[in-house]
């Protein structure tokens, strides 16, 4: 089961593109969180949705979140794919132990060794404040996104 909106979101720490490690609850003290679990990188639909964030990035920044992507691959994949991409906020591994902070979200995908499509928006307080959860083949409507983060931004 995937959290829910105004449930508190785990708290975690994983490696960045650079095997520097990252904790969600020292960014959303500082700012709101975009929490976007996607499958794979270097994977096509993954890849769409991914560079729509890099290309749309303004529409989040300039509202103060801080939009943070998450996949099971390692760091030096997500590195190769954000230099390949021009990709400049975070990227962290949920490598290992494969997917525990998916599993944590109810979004990791045990037949495929993955994770779900899914977005989580954190608010200052770490409450998760939008949520929503789709199939690894079903590509995201990022206006929903936009959408919560107005909200949020109110």
């Amino acid at each position: 089961m995937a959290i829910e909106t105004g449930s508190a979101a785990p708290d975690f720490t994983l490696p960045d593109t650079g095997r520097t490690p990252v904790t969600l609850s020292e960014l959303w003290r500082t700012r709101p969180v975009l929490l976007v679990f996607y499958p794979f990188a270097f994977s096509h639909i993954c890849e769409g949705e991914i560079c729509q964030v890099r290309d749309e990035l303004a529409g989040y920044t300039d509202e103060n979140v801080q939009v943070v992507g998450v996949s099971v691959d390692t760091p030096f994949t997500l590195k190769a794919w954000a230099d390949r991409q021009g990709l400049t906020f975070p990227l962290l591994s949920d490598f290992w132990p494969h997917g525990a902070v998916a599993q944590s979200y109810g979004v990791f995908n045990d037949q495929g060794g993955m994770a779900n499509r899914g977005t989580f928006l954190i608010d200052g307080t770490g409450t998760v404040r939008f949520a929503e959860v789709v199939s690894p083949r079903e590509a995201r409507d990022q206006t929903r996104w936009k959408k919560a983060v107005a909200a949020l931004a109110g």
